[in-house]
């Protein structure tokens, strides 16, 4: 198995970490498909034109001017509930540095300098801190004067005096940067802080979009995979302890788009479909990434318990349709009637004399 990254399957890291909750940031806050969450907690003022509530706690200090913001948000007009950007949805965090931001993100802007690393918070912002007096009528579509919320979680920031942009950086610089990330990720994985470690992880990933990636060949698209690839897998790791079963699948998928071999990848994706009980796509997982590591133990056992559990649903299945049908009725033997049997006897024997008796006569 190649050595991609400092988290390595193993038997212990694979076992189930039940003890390890899942922490999902919903304690303050009811979800709403239709529209901005419900949330409960207090109401700070950053702003005339700027509120928060607080959705999940951050950690650490909060950033300065010119530093570069990751971040994931969903955003909404107040009036008609319209939502009209999701980066959750698009899978690519939004990059913004504070002081630099565009006119339209102000509002957006002032509540994420209020904001620590991993919170997440309700933002309501008006409409002269957002799109304006006309709104917009390009992407996204915006009416005029219209009121905002946004659903912010900030994922990170790095402090750069002279406000540094991903964009201009040079190749080795992005690179060196989410390495750096990824770094902190594993020593936070270690602790079982693994929603803080998602967070690099995640950061490191947002310097290897797909449009840097696009640019790169030879030498330099190889050492970004080295990095971009195993934070997609450790991000996996973390997300099947904390039982997020599905965002774990797709982590993988982006890896194997790129590596349809990878053992880690295929492992690890096979676990978040057996948890999920889609049998056949784990073992078809499991199957392919022992091929690639014969050796591997915790392969092996993931094969087998799905064999067990399979042998047991049949075993339960056959009781079931037992009861439901009870055994099959052994055939009855047949009355003879004597008095039947006695004649069916005379009358062979006589046809039988009648027709020895025409023989002779002939």
């Amino acid at each position: 198995m190649e050595k991609d990254d400092d988290l390595n399957v193993n038997e212990k890291e694979e076992e189930h970490n039940s003890n390890l909750g899942q922490d999902d940031g919903t304690d303050n806050v009811a979800e709403n498909d239709n529209g901005p969450p419900k949330v409960d907690s207090a109401v700070e003022l950053l702003h005339e034109k700027v509120t928060k509530q607080i959705i999940k706690e951050g950690h650490g200090q909060k950033p300065s001017k010119y530093s570069t913001c990751f971040l994931h948000y969903r955003a909404w007009t107040e009036s008609t509930q319209h939502k009209f950007e999701d980066t959750w949805q698009e899978q690519q965090p939004l990059e913004m540095v504070i002081g630099k931001e565009k006119k339209q993100m102000t509002g957006l802007c002032i509540g994420v300098s209020n904001m620590k690393a991993g919170e997440r918070a309700l933002l309501h912002v008006g409409w002269d801190l957002g799109y304006g007096e006309e709104g917009s009528f390009s992407f996204p579509n915006v009416p005029p004067k219209a009121d905002l919320i946004y659903e912010v979680e900030l994922i990170g920031f790095d402090e750069t005096k002279e406000g540094k942009t991903r964009g201009d950086m040079t190749v080795e610089e992005r690179i060196g940067a989410a390495d750096r990330r990824k770094t902190d990720g594993n020593s936070l994985f270690k602790d079982e802080k693994l929603e803080e470690a998602m967070q690099q992880y995640e950061m490191a990933i947002a310097y290897m979009g797909d449009d840097f990636m696009f640019q790169l060949f030879g030498k330099y698209r190889d050492m970004a995979l080295a990095v971009k690839n195993p934070c997609h897998l450790n991000m996996a790791a973390c997300l099947i302890k904390l039982k997020r079963y599905e965002e774990a699948i797709a982590q993988c998928g982006i890896v194997l788009v790129e590596d349809e071999n990878n053992v880690k990848a295929l492992f690890r994706r096979g676990k978040a479909r057996s948890e999920l009980g889609q049998t056949d796509a784990a073992r078809t997982d499991f199957e392919k990434a022992r091929k690639y590591a014969p050796q591997n133990k915790a392969i092996t056992r993931e094969l087998r318990l799905i064999a067990e559990h399979e042998k047991a649903i049949y075993q339960k299945q056959k009781e079931m349709y037992k009861g439901l049908f009870g055994p099959r009725p052994e055939p009855k033997p047949e009355k003879r009637n004597w008095l039947i049997l006695f004649w069916q006897w005379l009358v062979a024997l006589v046809l039988g004399l009648f027709q020895r008796n025409q023989g002779k006569t002939d």
